[in-house]
């Protein structure tokens, strides 16, 4: 049975044996969702340990039991560069994974680019509109099965920084970044709101810079100070992490196995 709200983290070796585990269970846990529900939306991720998951997917045996035909995939947060920056997530992820299953170009919803001719607060507009053409009527976004996040440093998730603005929206899906102060300044992401209506959020990390942010967020901070502080899916929120990221978390949650 489905705890709600469930948080566990579970703890892997290094980030190799991290990676290799996470893509298993989305293998596993897609081809579930396509049984019970006859498609999924996935929401994808950036950065080192994001781009390494989607690799080991790839790399699996099992990678072409899933139905891709049936996947939608899209973005929590994309850097603004123009379209084939080789530090776009999109790019990342079409090299890592998506340009080596059949998945139909029309369920691949990647993030506008700087050179596609519109300006940054209109590419943020332009996604919350293709979000609602996805969601059920009478919704703001389509029914996320699974959101894949990362965790930086300092408690970010996709591109929702500390005291910002972002971390505290609350009525818009999707916000314009001016301000990141990782480069580039220019970014659009997906809100809390948005993030939080996923099902199952997944929180994949891996670093000793990670462990204090991962140790507060479970602790209780709050989601201004460490913005993952304010995650939490529908039915579960899982944190894969390696044995130096999770250093400082409280041993109740740390699951024996899974």
């Amino acid at each position: 049975m489905t705890v709600t709200n469930e948080r566990r983290v579970l703890v892997h070796s290094d980030k190799l044996a991290l990676a290799g585990s996470v893509a298993a269970r989305f293998i596993t846990k897609t081809v579930d969702i396509l049984d019970d529900l006859g498609e999924a939306h996935v929401v994808l991720t950036g950065g080192s340990v994001g781009i390494a998951v989607l690799e080991a997917i790839n790399a699996s045996s099992a990678r072409d039991s899933v139905d891709w035909s049936k996947v939608s995939f899209w973005w929590g947060d994309e850097r603004w560069l123009p379209r084939n920056d080789s530090e776009r997530n999109e790019l990342q992820a079409r090299a890592a994974l998506l340009d080596h299953i059949a998945v139909p170009a029309e369920n691949v919803h990647p993030f506008a680019a700087s050179d596609d001719g519109i300006t940054l607060e209109d590419a943020a507009l332009a996604y919350a509109a293709e979000l609602v053409e996805a969601a059920p009527s009478g919704a703001a976004f389509p029914r996320f099965d699974i959101t894949f996040l990362g965790v930086g440093a300092d408690g970010h998730i996709a591109s929702l920084f500390p005291h910002l603005s972002g971390i505290r929206e609350t009525e818009l899906s999707v916000v314009a970044v001016t301000n990141s102060p990782k480069p580039p300044p220019e970014r659009l992401s997906l809100t809390r709101p948005a993030l939080n209506s996923s099902d199952r959020v997944w929180l994949v990390l891996a670093g000793a810079d990670k462990a204090s942010a991962l140790g507060l967020a479970l602790a209780g901070a709050s989601r201004d100070e460490v913005p993952v502080a304010g995650i939490k899916g529908r039915r579960r929120t899982v944190f894969f992490v390696d044995g130096a990221a999770a250093a400082e978390v409280p041993s109740n949650l740390i699951a024996p196995s899974y």
